[in-house]
């Protein structure tokens, strides 16, 4: 399937964003709209690969400014594993958990399970805007 990525011209790239879902669709289009914000977005299927990603970019010395990770993945390792594996390669990430459950833990106290913030699904473009830009200032 081809996609055809419009940039807005008035947008300058903001930051570097590694997008973790293990749904094509979500990923399809969660990548076009970080895309068109102005993000350079590279993306995993899963916690592991996240882990893998992640790790390849920090030590290119070309690491990640914000990680977005499902928290839930079925057939993989899903963002409650993802982020303290994160954590222990680099205390200093600034990792979102995206989530579709607005009960559990992980999401209604994210900071305690280590993430600095939540994106709940289905998205709202202005909120991962706002966050991402919060994340990125800091």
């Amino acid at each position: 399937m081809n996609y055809c990525i419009v940039m807005n011209p008035g947008v300058t790239s903001k930051g570097k964003i590694l997008l973790m879902d293990d749904e094509q669709i979500i990923l399809d289009v969660t990548l076009e709209v970080l895309r068109f914000l102005g993000y350079e977005v590279q993306f995993a299927r899963d916690g592991a690969e996240a882990i893998a990603l992640y790790t390849k970019e920090k030590d290119a010395g070309e690491p990640f400014d914000v990680v977005i990770l499902d928290l839930s993945v079925p057939e993989g390792m899903g963002g409650r594993d993802a982020i303290v594996k994160l954590k222990e390669l680099d205390p200093g990430v600034k990792a979102i958990v995206s989530s579709g459950f607005t009960g559990d833990p992980c999401v209604t106290d994210y900071a305690s399970f280590g993430f600095s913030g939540i994106l709940a699904k289905p998205y709202k473009i202005n909120d991962m805007k706002v966050l991402l830009e919060e994340l990125i200032k800091k």
